[in-house]
């Protein structure tokens, strides 16, 4: 805010050619056929005659006229009047002119802060070392989870599995995901982006035979090939009589550093023939949570 006139910024400017009148002293300054009006006169380089003027002394301005220290006469010459705005000042650039070198490298540190959420993007560039990086704000503004996803086995499945296969989106009223999710190929889930983990995963049993002890696994692989047993849900009947239900759980925290390598299945083991993992599309039964909790 000013008092008074707001400073012209940056605002260079050659007036139109002045003719000079026979005992004449004031002029009115114009581009393009427009009054204009200087800063002051120390923000001002006029010619007369070959000879740069004093502001303040040879020339003074008020609004768009100059007025000369003395009429000038017919053979004078105002070769150029320029205006130079507020030259302690740059302005503000133009859109979408400034660089990444002219940005300073602690520009999300010390006294500069974010004071706004981005309205059409969450993301937003910052400098470092002179190099663009693209930040996601949702990090920034607290957020932090940027991945959540939940699945349910659809039916029931028998027998010892290499892969349990039959996995749907958790569907249910009101359920809902966050971020991009995970994709399933033929029960193979892989990461939308890289970061830790949190894997938990339940499963409901109805064991057939006695003296069982059946196993529901999280198995891992950082190849894309080979996969290993990090987390186990076992249930077991122990002698008791048949067809006893049951439960199992556990969790697993992954580390995903490459997309393309590291996912995650589930498999079962010890499975007598009629003992079943319990699922259904209708709500959720055997079913698993993962959520991003951080950078990796």
């Amino acid at each position: 805010m000013y008092i008074g006139k707001t400073p012209t910024v940056g605002n260079f400017q050659v007036c139109d050619a002045i003719s000079v009148v026979n005992g004449q002293a004031a002029y009115t300054l114009q581009v393009g056929g427009v009054n204009v009006a200087p800063e002051s006169a120390n923000h001002m380089l006029v010619s007369l005659n070959g000879i740069l003027q004093k502001p303040g002394s040879s020339f003074t301005i008020s609004s768009s006229t100059i007025t000369f220290a003395s009429n000038l006469a017919t053979g004078d010459v105002i070769d150029f009047v320029q205006i130079l705005g507020n030259v302690l000042d740059i302005g503000a650039p133009s859109d979408d002119t400034v660089t990444a070198a002219k940005l300073n490298n602690d520009i999300i540190s010390g006294t500069t802060a974010l004071t706004s959420e981005p309205a059409d993007t969450d993301e937003f560039l910052v400098s470092d070392a002179g190099t663009l990086k693209r930040i996601d704000y949702s990090l920034i503004k607290g957020g932090g989870i940027t991945e959540a996803d939940q699945w349910r086995l659809t039916s029931d499945q028998a027998g010892t599995i290499t892969t349990v296969n039959a996995w749907e989106r958790n569907d249910t009223t009101g359920a809902t995901y966050i971020g991009t999710g995970l994709t399933n190929s033929s029960g193979i889930f892989s990461f939308a982006s890289t970061g830790k983990y949190w894997i938990s995963f339940v499963g409901s049993l109805l064991l057939e035979g006695a003296d069982v002890n059946c196993e529901f696994l999280l198995q891992i692989t950082s190849d894309n090939s080979n996969y290993i047993t990090a987390a186990k849900g076992v249930v077991g009947s122990q002698n008791d009589p048949d067809n006893v239900r049951g439960s199992c759980s556990n969790s697993f925290l992954l580390d995903v550093t490459n997309t393309s390598n590291d996912k995650f299945k589930f498999a079962t083991s010890s499975f007598n023939n009629g003992t079943q993992l319990i699922g259904t599309s209708t709500y959720n039964h055997t079913s698993f949570t993962v959520i991003r909790l951080g950078d990796t």
